[in-house]
């Protein structure tokens, strides 16, 4: 069965499906909505309890039923200085070390900083021997992505691309998936050096959007496009605080954050296959974890010296 999944992957028209659907969850039809939000929040156990509004009359479209957002505080944000924060709700798909320009996908499967990243070579070689998480959007999470830190925006990229699923079958068996796809780069410079988010494009994701341009994709016009923005304190900058949001899918996908080398350490409880909620702890800076060990080292001196 799952070879048949992975075949129909390369066999469907991903496109047509994907522009059909994005269709319909954008339409006003009443009763046939409603039976498509309340049959999907079934299937996939969607926990309404932690919208914001938790009627399902509320939303009058599938698109707005999909990106609904979350109560006041239901997801505090990690507040010290030297903590990221998770950037979504879902599963940490994988995590690590950025081998020389190498990054998993999956059991034997890698890609290149430098494909993800469009061939773009001077903005990959930032990130070569850095760290990245992969952090993957199921149907029933909440599907607006935010920030993991302070950061000023530099520029965005737009990939056209495949529409491949994203789901862990694909991911463990389509090369290249994530350097294949359709996707947006965001490069943000930060207090932990450069930061690259990507939010990738998936079958039946319908569009992606950001906060400073609106919808993305689609249009699907097959054509790289690139936005730079000022610089910190220059007119028109844009700053974006720590959990805030900075973009979102209509229909689930991923996010891939990258991280330059020597500046951040991930939290230890993370881990592939591990639960995702958006504010907690991803990382902390090196120079903090530094700073905690040799405090942890004076503590046991001390101790030495008093007994």
């Amino acid at each position: 069965m799952d070879n048949i999944k992975i075949k129909l992957q390369y066999l469907l028209p991903k496109q047509c499906i994907t522009n059909l659907a994005g269709w319909f969850a954008n339409k006003k039809a009443g009763w046939l909505t409603q039976f498509a939000i309340q049959s999907f929040a079934k299937v996939y156990k969607v926990d309404m309890n932690e919208a914001k509004n938790s009627s399902f009359t509320a939303y009058s479209t599938f698109n707005e039923f999909f990106v609904r957002p979350l109560k006041e505080g239901i997801r505090p944000i990690v507040n010290e200085a030297h903590q990221l924060a998770l950037p979504a709700d879902g599963t940490i798909s994988q995590l690590g070390m950025i081998r020389d320009d190498q990054i998993i996908q999956a059991k034997g499967h890698y890609y290149t900083v430098e494909a993800l990243l469009a061939g773009q070579h001077q903005l990959a070689e930032q990130f070569r021997n850095g760290h990245f998480v992969t952090t993957y959007l199921s149907p029933k999470d909440y599907h607006r992505v935010h920030m993991p830190c302070d950061s000023v925006l530099k520029e965005m990229i737009y990939v056209p691309g495949e529409l491949f699923s994203v789901n862990p079958l694909t991911a463990a068996n389509v090369p290249n998936l994530f350097a294949r796809n359709e996707r947006v780069i965001c490069l943000f410079d930060t207090a932990f050096g450069p930061m690259v988010q990507i939010l990738v494009g998936a079958t039946i994701v319908g569009s992606i959007e950001t906060v400073w341009t609106g919808c993305v994709t689609p249009p699907r016009e097959g054509i790289i496009k690139r936005w730079a923005y000022p610089a910190a304190g220059q007119e028109g900058a844009i700053s974006l605080k720590k959990g805030e949001e900075m973009g979102r899918f209509k229909l689930g996908s991923t996010v891939i954050n990258l991280f330059a080398p020597n500046q951040i350490q991930f939290a230890n409880n993370l881990y592939s296959g591990s639960q995702t909620l958006m504010g907690d702890l991803l990382a902390q800076s090196v120079t903090a974890n530094e700073e905690q060990a040799a405090n942890a080292d004076d503590e046991s001196m001390n101790k030495d010296i008093i007994s």
